[in-house]
């Protein structure tokens, strides 16, 4: 696949260095790009050239994955440092206000810079990245969603990191990967996911995200206390919010878009029937025109 961007890199006061992909001529509107597990830029392969053709489009390798730096320790992956990684990174381009898209891992972060700094997120673009307060809510009240997140307690358990070198990451995307698709991966895409995931340290880093997060996942069956915060009063999105929602997804059910209009007063909500959770490139033209509505609508 020919590249429509550059990858620049970028060392930032937050102590990583991010491989960057940008591209677009920079006096258009900043949008920032964030994957998720288990990916890269590349998430946002089909939708690169799309945008950069009326916005400046900046979609960097998150901490831990591909390329960019990844520091030891489960502590440099709470979502904090992500958060941070982007301000620090939209600061060394010059970029005050933008508007932020991101997917699975991606759309955690953005849920959280765009109610944790509202003078800096413009306009807020979530696919399939549930929102903080209603997944905890579902991982508690629905047993279907709780059954579908028994592989972030799996991806916790550090045992499991030995086995994901070599032969391990073939067993891992055939497995705990594909099971997750709805369409099939093969040739350059799936050569790209075997060479990101074997860079040194990748596999626990990108898993180290998971074990840094505060989400309580019960086990089936558990009883644990109840967070009290998923009951109580929860800050409001400021930003015109976009929700684009794979109905298929395995492992994120539909039951996370139950009350998010409560959540998200400016709230536009794409459902795709037959997207699954890997939208961006699985259903690329359904993803790109609801981008494209939603931000003709918005802009300005």
């Amino acid at each position: 696949m020919q590249k429509d961007f550059a990858l620049e890199r970028f060392a930032l006061p937050t102590g990583v260095e991010l491989d960057v992909a940008i591209a677009g001529d920079p006096k258009n509107p900043p949008i920032f790009l964030l994957h998720g597990f288990p990916e890269s830029h590349r998430t946002w392969r089909h939708q690169i050239p799309m945008l950069a053709a009326d916005h400046h489009v900046i979609a960097p390798d998150q901490r831990g994955y591909a390329r960019s730096s990844k520091p030891e320790g489960v502590e440099q992956y709470t979502p904090d440092k992500p958060v941070a990684d982007l301000l620090a990174l939209a600061d060394a381009l010059g970029i005050d206000r933008f508007t932020l898209v991101g997917h699975d891992w991606g759309g955690a972060i953005a849920w959280m810079a765009a109610l944790q700094h509202p003078g800096r997120v413009d306009r807020l673009a979530i696919v399939n990245g549930p929102h903080p307060q209603i997944f905890q809510r579902s991982l508690f009240d629905d047993p279907e969603q709780r059954r579908a997140s028994r592989y972030i307690r799996t991806f916790r358990d550090t045992s499991i990191d030995q086995g994901l070198v070599g032969a391990g990451l073939e067993r891992f995307f055939a497995s705990t990967f594909t099971q997750h698709l709805v369409s099939a991966v093969a040739g350059e895409d799936k050569a790209a996911y075997l060479d990101e995931w074997s860079q040194p340290g990748a596999m626990t880093a990108m898993l180290n995200w998971y074990r840094a997060s505060s989400i309580v996942v019960p086990a089936e069956g558990e009883q644990v206390e109840r967070p009290a915060w998923i009951d109580g009063p929860f800050p409001l999105v400021a930003q015109p919010t976009l929700v684009i929602w794979g109905m298929k997804d395995r492992a994120l059910l539909p039951i996370q878009l139950d009350g998010l209009d409560r959540l998200v007063p400016d709230l536009t909500l794409a459902k795709i029937e037959n997207g699954g959770h890997f939208l961006p490139w699985e259903r690329p033209d359904a993803v790109n025109a609801a981008l494209r509505d939603w931000l003709a609508r918005t802009a300005g």
